[in-house]
């Protein structure tokens, strides 16, 4: 056989063999640097805002900024529809576990205090830029708290899960998300405000409804990853699709001090610590009332928890309509009226359909104070630019009464009393919110009852 090599002449015209040293090959060490810094620019202009410019004017509608609405919408149905989807957790519980239902109302009051109180943090971190580190890092803690719920086997690990978990993770991402919408609106902003907490709402249909089907099919582990799933699937949605449109900007400071020698603002934050309490009383215990007081399975029972939460979704759209006509304060005032009446009528409550009756009235009620009461702070406001810091600090100081709201509750529910001192207190506590709120409006705005406010 002939050799290969011998098989093919040597021509001097063939090209030399190239040099493979690597000094040779590597590009030039500056245009390294320009292609690093490239890639690190895109990369950071996809996580923070800096590289905004000349945003312009609020476009108030069209169709990114609904994008924006729907998107908060969603979110706002992960975090404060989870929250108050706790009624179908406490009876449960209660069955379950061997603790109190004043110990147990701890872990669905930490959730919501977290909520209140990181948000005087996360919210700084919109202005700063930095939207959306800040809401993936939430939505990761929220995700994590749920899927490792569903493997919790006692009361400490719910508490930790559940409560704190999806509380700090639930904190983190629902201020800046209700803070982005707010940058795209103007004239409609209320609108667009009053659609987006109507998630609130719909999440306490939605999550109480899965529990009610899938819990007695498939257990509590796989119950909870089914919300958890729903929950991947929205929140990822609001990662791929919300854009901040603003530039970063210097925030206030976490304290404004001359707050506290505003006699209205102090004691309209006083007034809601006592008015947060009731509320979170109503939607926990709703169905715990019925099925100790009426003797309802707990299947049917969440029945009441969906309809606390679905018959306050018209009430939250439209309820900003009425304020912009009548006055903010004047129409909060009237809700917590109705609120008060709602809660003391609870007492007379000793049928199934009195009671549908009852919880679909204050859920109705109930709604119209939780859509309006964050924009009643602000409006006590003389200073524009204080408005966040002293939205922030009344969270703050809301979140430590709703943390203690529901065991206080629990504990009255146990007592001597049982539910009708429960129930007294909630209407007195509301009763003495409305009137430190409707005091505050006379120092504010005067005491004729004319007066647009």
């Amino acid at each position: 056989m002939m050799d290969v090599e011998k098989a093919i002449p040597y021509s001097d015209s063939r090209p030399a063999p190239r040099s493979f040293s690597p000094i040779t090959q590597a590009p030039p060490l500056h245009k390294t640097k320009s292609a690093t810094s490239a890639v690190i620019g895109r990369v950071a202009s996809h996580l923070t805002t800096r590289s905004i410019t000349n945003p312009g004017p609020p476009p108030d509608g069209g169709f990114r900024a609904w994008v924006q609405v729907f998107c908060a919408w969603l979110a706002i149905m992960n975090t404060w529809g989870f929250v108050n989807s706790f009624g179908a957790f406490q009876p449960y519980y209660e069955e379950i576990l061997p603790q109190s239902p004043s110990m147990i109302s701890w872990i669905g009051s930490t959730q919501a205090s977290l909520l209140f109180i990181l948000g005087l943090f996360s919210g700084r971190a919109l202005d700063a830029g930095l939207f959306r580190p800040t809401i993936i890092l939430g939505i990761t803690l929220q995700l994590v708290g749920i899927f490792t719920m569903s493997l919790a086997k006692n009361y400490w690990q719910l508490l930790l899960t559940q409560g704190i978990c999806t509380g700090v993770g639930g904190g983190l991402f629902f201020v800046p998300v209700m803070g982005l919408v707010s940058t795209y609106f103007a004239k409609r902003r209320g609108m667009a405000i009053g659609i987006v907490t109507s998630g609130n709402s719909l999440g306490g249909i939605i999550y109480p409804l899965v529990v009610r089907e899938m819990l007695p099919k498939v257990g509590f582990g796989w119950t909870v990853r089914v919300l958890g799933f729903i929950n991947v699937v929205a929140l990822v949605v609001v990662i791929a699709f919300m854009k901040p449109r603003l530039p970063p900007r210097n925030s206030g400071p976490l304290v404004d001090w001359d707050a506290l020698k505003d006699r209205p603002y102090v004691l309209q934050v006083l007034g809601f610590c006592c008015l947060i309490p009731p509320v979170y009383f109503g939607f926990y215990y709703i169905a715990s009332f019925a099925r100790d007081e009426l003797h309802m399975p707990y299947a049917h029972s969440l029945n009441l928890v969906i309809l606390i939460n679905g018959s306050g979704i018209p009430t939250r759209v439209f309820i900003g309509m009425i304020a912009d006509r009548y006055g903010l304060m004047n129409t909060i005032a009237v809700t917590l009226f109705i609120d008060a009446i709602c809660i003391f009528s609870w007492l007379a409550v000793s049928t199934l359909p009195s009671y549908y009756v009852f919880t679909a009235f204050y859920g109705a009620a109930s709604a119209a104070f939780q859509a309006l009461f964050p924009t009643s702070v602000t409006t006590l406001s003389n200073d524009i630019t204080k408005t966040g810091t002293r939205l922030g600090m009344a969270f703050t100081v809301i979140g430590i009464a709703a943390l203690v709201g529901g065991p206080i509750a629990g504990l009255l529910v146990k007592g001597r009393g049982g539910y009708t001192s429960a129930i007294c207190w909630a209407g007195a506590s509301t009763v003495l919110g409305m009137g430190l709120g409707v005091t505050a409006r006379g120092l504010k705005y005067g005491w004729r009852w004319k007066t647009i406010c």
